[in-house]
């Protein structure tokens, strides 16, 4: 995490109302066990929830992110949960991490193979993932299981995109979904594409105007605008001093997207 977000997160964490800390916990994906952190509001609910996807940043580097958001959903009435997929933070010994993955690919047949790896597992065993994850939080006492929405950053908004169209869910929060992957990956272009198509839930797009690429957000709203989806884009002022300042705005900029993402799921995810 680069110094430009530390003042914004101490002052975050010095919030009465999000002085409550992370708790971890486990679900099952298939034979395997993740693990993933919840944060709730105060009270006994139940209450909306917002399942979040992670990125593909390696180690622990996710739970900067968590601890990040965690408390604005739960400080807006949302339970937040992150999970864990396989091969990453809390789980990284469920399975090899996506990074190493494509990496390998791509130096034994190059970038088609390292894109083909990459939507391949993101369409299979971490979209499993995720939904084992929303199936875990369905049955949760202190969550409506009719007001679960899916978030998510990079990879994260990537799976984010394809939970709406598989998972039942209120509505989308999809943050630089793919920005770094989408010029060099035709394949993840057309999977991200059919999914928002096919979108069961509206979609809100949201970057930075210094994120890698905007060609995602702008495409995939587009894509619903035809197809006749409810979604919303919203391009946001350059965040930080350079294009992985901007790709963690979702992450991190959450005083700037906050009034606009609540909003937009408080108007579709109504009791």
């Amino acid at each position: 995490m680069s110094k430009h977000y530390f003042p914004a997160l101490f002052a975050l964490l010095l919030l009465p109302s999000v002085l409550s800390t992370a708790e971890t916990v486990t679900f099952p994906s298939g034979e395997i066990t993740l693990h993933g952190v919840l944060y709730k509001p105060q009270g006994t609910g139940p209450f909306p929830a917002v399942v979040y996807n992670h990125g593909s940043a390696p180690g622990m580097m996710s739970e900067q992110a968590f601890a990040a958001l965690g408390p604005v959903f739960a400080s807006h009435g949302w339970v937040f949960f992150g999970p864990y997929r396989r091969g990453q933070g809390l789980s990284a010994s469920a399975g090899p991490y996506i990074g190493d993955q494509i990496e390998a690919a791509e130096k034994t047949g190059g970038m088609p193979a390292a894109a083909a790896t990459m939507v391949r597992l993101l369409a299979t065993d971490h979209l499993n993932d995720q939904l084992a994850a929303l199936a875990w939080l369905r049955k949760q006492n202190f969550v409506q299981p009719n007001r679960i929405a899916v978030a998510g950053n990079s990879f994260g908004g990537v799976e984010t995109v394809l939970g709406v169209e598989r998972g039942g869910y209120c509505a989308g929060i999809d943050s630089a979904g793919g920005a770094q992957s989408w010029a060099r990956a035709p394949e993840l272009q057309s999977l991200m594409t059919r999914a928002v198509r096919n979108a069961t839930a509206p979609i809100f797009f949201y970057q930075a105007a210094n994120d890698y690429d905007l060609s995602p957000s702008k495409t995939l709203s587009a894509e619903m605008d035809k197809a006749g989806k409810p979604y919303k884009l919203k391009i946001y002022p350059s965040y930080g001093d350079s294009p992985q300042d901007g790709h963690s705005f979702g992450y991190f900029g959450s005083d700037v997207w906050a009034e606009d993402v609540f909003a937009f799921l408080n108007q579709y995810c109504a009791r």
